[in-house]
């Protein structure tokens, strides 16, 4: 008959069996018990008082590292000056940034959600089974404590001591079986325990670099608008003039004609895109070296041309393409895109606006006149940062999504998330985008 202690050295049961019931015994403690060590949940006063000590502590570091953040995005800024090709690099770097860390935290979260699914599972099997565990403990610790027969005893004696005997040399490897699925149980567990908790590190990092390349974002941002707002004096006056003008109009189409026929800047930004011509190819293909024309004022490819080489506007996947329903009984005549709250929106071409803000059912609109008889329609962002008249560049940011959607036909049908509505159109007509859009990563251009 074997002890307990013997049915370990031998290998017949883990040494963390005991913990599988402690495990079990125990429901999953919530995030915010699980950072807290035992000892700190009964702390002491003076404990209690070095830990608030050292929260003020952090927070003053963050703070710190805020100033010096805001110091360096002035020392930056300054560094610019006037020099418009340097602050367009440095928006259309930040925001690819900005949404390659948007991107990463999507994936993680992703990742994330199938095993804290499995943690859930595990931890529910190990609960259900706590009477079995219990069972299996109280048999080894019974057949621990029980004295080994004497030679000299009753008849009576031995023969309970060796059904026993034999009793337990039956159910030994019952009980064996029964603690290797346990202890194989917690194994997982511990290993996804640990899986997650780097995942939820890098998650952790990402939200935090994500923040401070937003910040950065903005600054640069508002540093644009400034010196857009200094070259045109009567920016504010066109805007609000922009939106009387869209009350007066029904149709996306309207309001393009009477953008690029009644206000200043959009009739100018229009008269350009008509004049400046088709983009010189080389070898009957677009010069992607253009792009790199920081300065320029004009498309850097022909949109025609330009096909397979556009990104998304917003990091999201497509729930509604060309073509199909859009929701209110019509027909799509561009793409819907599922965003994050707050994501950040860039431009998927070269192109002037020729019209920025609300109009009718699509929320914020934003329209870009790409040249060549070619218009990209934005719609359902939150807030839109560039201005009528201005010329934009491919990747550069012009907008960011809210917490909801925008976009009427996107509220009727209870979307949980923000949605980018995108169409493009030729000489006034919706057209199928998909030609335009990168096959994959490689080919995308964002300027």
């Amino acid at each position: 008959m074997l002890s307990y202690p013997d049915a370990i050295r031998r290998g017949w049961l883990p040494v963390s069996l005991l913990s599988i019931t402690m495990l079990a015994a125990s429901p999953p403690a919530p995030a915010h018990a699980q950072a807290i060590p035992p000892a700190q949940q009964a702390a002491t006063p003076p404990d209690i008082i070095k830990q608030r000590e050292q929260e003020l502590e952090a927070a003053r570091e963050q703070q710190r590292k805020a100033a010096e953040l805001q110091e360096k995005l002035k020392a930056d800024i300054t560094a610019i000056g006037q020099d418009r090709s340097k602050l367009n690099q440095q928006l259309i770097d930040i925001a690819a940034q900005v949404r390659s860390v948007e991107t990463r935290i999507v994936e993680t979260e992703a990742r994330l959600q199938p095993l804290d699914g499995r943690e859930r599972e595990i931890r529910s099997s190990l609960d259900s089974r706590r009477a079995e565990i219990i069972e299996v403990l109280a048999a080894l610790q019974r057949a621990g404590r029980r004295s080994p027969p004497a030679l000299l005893v009753r008849p009576e004696d031995a023969l309970q001591s060796l059904r026993t005997a034999m009793l337990l040399g039956a159910v030994v490897p019952e009980l064996r079986g029964r603690a290797e699925k346990l202890a194989t149980d917690l194994g997982e567990l511990v290993a996804l325990r640990k899986t997650i908790s780097t995942e939820r590190d890098a998650l952790s990092r990402d939200r935090d670099k994500l923040k401070d390349d937003q910040t950065r974002l903005a600054a640069l941002v508002d540093e644009r608008q400034r010196q857009q707002s200094t070259a045109e004096k009567d920016m504010e006056t066109e805007g609000a003039r922009a939106i009387a003008l869209s009350k007066q109009v029904d149709s996306l189409q309207g309001l393009i004609a009477k953008m690029e026929q009644d206000l200043k800047s959009a009739a100018k930004a229009a008269a350009t895109a008509n004049l400046q011509g088709a983009p010189a190819t080389v070898n009957g293909k677009p010069n992607l070296g253009a792009f790199k024309d920081q300065g320029r004022l004009t498309p850097a490819v022909a949109f025609a041309s330009a096909k397979g080489l556009f990104a998304y506007p917003v990091n999201g996947a497509k729930i509604r393409d060309f073509g199909g329903s859009d929701g209110a009984s019509g027909v799509q005549k561009g793409i819907s895109l599922a965003a994050k709250a707050g994501a950040q929106v860039t431009t998927p071409c070269d192109g002037w606006v020729v019209y920025a803000g609300p109009f009718r059912s699509y929320g914020q609109l934003l329209i870009l006149n790409a040249g060549g008889g070619y218009h990209v329609l934005i719609a359902g962002m939150e807030r839109i940062s560039v201005n009528i008249g201005q010329f934009v560049l491919t990747g550069e940011p012009v907008a960011t999504m809210g917490s909801t959607s925008q976009v009427a036909s996107i509220l009727a049908t209870n979307a949980s998330q923000p949605v980018l509505y995108v169409e493009f159109r030729k000489d006034g007509t919706p057209i199928d985008p998909g030609p335009w859009w990168a096959a994959n990563e490689g080919e995308k251009v964002r300027g």
